[in-house]
């Protein structure tokens, strides 16, 4: 029933995308079939872009959140664990949270030149903050009892941090990096306005100049499927790997 239901529920937008681009489309209205899109994707697919494409913005987007999440992870654990480090972090963190990382947009290509480097940097900055109060909240809720227990019976502070803390934590981080992740593809978009040449973000832009609402509605889906494939993925890892937090 619970499959039925999700397959009804995707069902569902494509018959309201279908009945806007049948009954609503016009001249200022583009709205493409969901043939129509396919069509489009797969001409992408047999002319090898779709592939360059998605390629190029994995590696920028494998690059960046791996970089985020370990700040996010480091930093969030220490946040959460130790009073010190709260004090003098938090406040920092916060407050840098609430510049917009499309606005360092100007910087980065100052800074870092026109090449990779700005584009991971933006996805980094657009995701790192967000990962270290999120993981820093998800540590504050290993329950109290368990980690004094682990200081009665004689557990050093490194010896709780590393036995009790982190394996507590470590599927509420991955459903962080779950979360946090969307916000990534997110950036990805921003950043592939710098002077890429390829790219799922760049291909979007690009079709958009040419008015291809095919192509866009195309790598949307693309974007969709790759939404829900990581997220599966994850899931599945928390899982795996934490088998007493399967809800």
């Amino acid at each position: 029933a619970r499959i039925g239901l999700g397959v009804l529920g995707v069902a569902l937008i494509f018959a309201i995308w279908w009945i806007a681009a049948t009954a609503m489309a016009s001249d200022t209205f583009l709205v493409p079939t969901p043939p129509e899109a396919w069509d489009a994707g797969v001409e992408m697919w047999r002319s090898g872009d779709l592939w360059t494409d998605f390629l190029a913005s994995a590696e920028r987007v494998l690059w960046g959140y791996a970089i985020s999440m370990g700040i996010g992870v480091v930093l969030g654990v220490a946040i959460g664990s130790f009073r010190s480090v709260e004090a003098v972090s938090e406040a920092s963190v916060g407050f840098l949270r609430y510049i917009p990382a499309t606005a360092l947009t100007p910087l980065f290509l100052l800074w870092l030149g026109i090449d990779e480097s700005p584009k991971i940097a933006l996805i980094v900055v657009g995701t790192v903050f967000f990962n270290i109060l999120m993981t820093a909240d998800v540590v504050r809720a290993v329950p109290r009892d368990m980690i004094s227990s682990a200081y009665t019976l004689g557990a050093s502070r490194l010896r709780v941090l590393r036995k009790v803390v982190l394996p507590h934590s470590w599927p509420g981080i991955v459903d962080v990096a779950r979360i946090n992740l969307a916000a990534a593809w997110l950036m990805l978009v921003v950043a592939e306005l710098l002077a890429a040449q390829e790219g799922l973000g760049y291909r979007l832009v690009r079709a958009q100049r040419f008015r291809q609402v095919d192509v866009m509605f195309a790598i949307l889906i693309v974007f969709a499927v790759i939404g829900v494939v990581s997220d599966l993925g994850l899931r599945w890892l928390r899982n795996a790997t934490a088998k007493w937090a399967r809800p």
